[in-house]
């Protein structure tokens, strides 16, 4: 029997009701597939887990783009006495400088990072049962340190057991919209302020076939995405941003998750988008449940037609369609860009951990703690950050100039 079979029939024997017992073993799988029927069976509604760890998401994300950085599956599967598995860890591992480094799946591309959970061992997680996981890690070797960064400290309303760990605040906030229900569409965005966007969208709506749209076919996703990948590095090279989708294997990733068909009815990623007859306007994808929507990635027009703030009317319509199906929260992504701060005025609590399980890798913790540290005071201090962006703005103008400087030298050659 393959060990992915001996997962499964480990999972089906798993009582129904049963409250498990505390954590008391802990498994290492670097296969994906092997590891697929545990992380399907905590994927579900009835346990916790966030859009962000989805197997058909993270799986596209390590098949396209951790295989390509050499960084490895290590995925933690924790289980009771009786072998039912009560929590997922879906990591990657990485060799830096030396150090084994065990992170979650994802990378950049992952605004929040937790567990998947069985829901009732979620509740009553101790320090005891973190304290197994631990040794169990030190136990099977090949990590020193633990570098598990970008946690919420809940989701839907359950404390993050890892949050018993020592941690710190992650380097940047993630502002979050909450929206209550039955909440009025004017107490999630001021009247005044859609009286605004719907001046705005006036001259949007006098373009034919104008609409507010949420892909659903492959043909409407792949349009969708092929127009966006035109468009995104033309956007950050205007923002002299690194064009981090041109990176290897990003494409194929993003497009593999938007491709993905869940059974709750979502994609892997949400695609929504505004558009006429003859262009696409401005698009936003995400990833949701049922419960929250969080922002991915966006773009909007090269056209004219990008002087009417396709992107905010965008969002407005974003957030009204969630709000008619009940959403109790929608956040943009990490940063504090000027944006995302007219939409969501609360901010998520999300924290770090460095857990050193080796004396190599008590170092490496104690270093990354304090480089985060010093990136969140940075970032949380405006006279600290002005001088920053002045800095990357003067080595930015150095380097241009040093460009320069080589051509001149290469014509004066020739």
């Amino acid at each position: 029997m393959t060990m992915a079979a001996v997962i499964e029939s480990r999972t089906a024997q798993a009582p129904a009701r049963r409250l498990p017992s505390g954590l008391a073993r802990v498994d290492i799988v670097s296969d994906l597939a092997a590891a697929e029927p545990v992380w399907r069976a905590l994927e579900v509604p009835e346990h916790v887990s966030t859009p962000y760890q989805r197997f058909d998401l993270l799986g596209a994300w390590q098949r396209d783009v951790g295989a390509r950085e050499h960084a490895t599956p290590f995925i933690v599967i924790g289980r009771d006495a009786e072998q039912r598995p009560l929590l997922l860890l879906p990591l990657t591992l990485r060799h830096a400088c030396g150090v084994r480094i065990a992170t979650f799946m994802g990378g950049k591309h992952t605004t929040f990072n937790m567990p998947l959970m069985d829901r009732e061992f979620a509740t009553r997680a101790s320090a005891g049962d973190l304290d197994v996981l631990l040794a169990g890690l030190r136990d099977r070797g090949g990590v020193d340190v633990l570098a598990l960064t970008q946690q919420p400290l809940h989701w839907r309303d359950l404390a993050n057991p890892l949050a018993q760990w020592p941690h710190q605040s992650s380097v940047n906030d993630c502002p979050v919209l909450l929206m209550p229900p039955g909440a009025a569409p004017t107490a999630l965005l001021s009247n005044s302020f859609r009286k605004r966007l719907k001046s705005k969208e006036k001259k949007l709506q006098a373009l034919p076939g104008y609409r507010y749209m949420v892909a659903s076919s492959d043909a409407e996703i792949a349009e969708l995405l092929d127009w966006f990948f035109r468009t995104k590095p033309v956007r950050m090279a205007e923002q002299r941003l690194p064009n981090v989708f041109a990176e290897p294997g990003i494409e194929a990733f993003v497009r593999s998750a938007c491709m993905a068909k869940l059974d709750c009815g979502h994609r892997a990623i949400d695609i929504h988008a505004l558009r006429c007859d003859a262009e696409i306007i401005a698009l936003f994808a995400g990833v949701a449940d049922e419960a929250r929507f969080s922002m991915m990635f966006n773009t909007y027009t090269l056209s004219e037609n990008a002087r009417w703030s396709p992107g905010l009317i965008l969002m407005r319509s974003i957030i009204d369609h969630y709000a008619q199906q009940d959403f109790r929260a929608l956040d943009l992504g990490i940063g504090s860009d000027d944006y995302k701060r007219m939409f969501c005025k609360d901010d998520e609590p999300i924290f770090d951990s460095f857990m050193p399980l080796t004396a190599r890798g008590r170092v490496a913790a104690t270093t990354m703690a304090a480089v985060g540290r010093a990136k969140h005071a940075v970032k949380h201090s405006p006279a600290l950050f002005r001088l920053a962006q002045q800095l990357r703005g003067a080595l930015r103008a150095r380097g241009g100039a040093a460009k320069v400087d080589e051509k001149a030298d290469e014509k004066a050659r020739d």
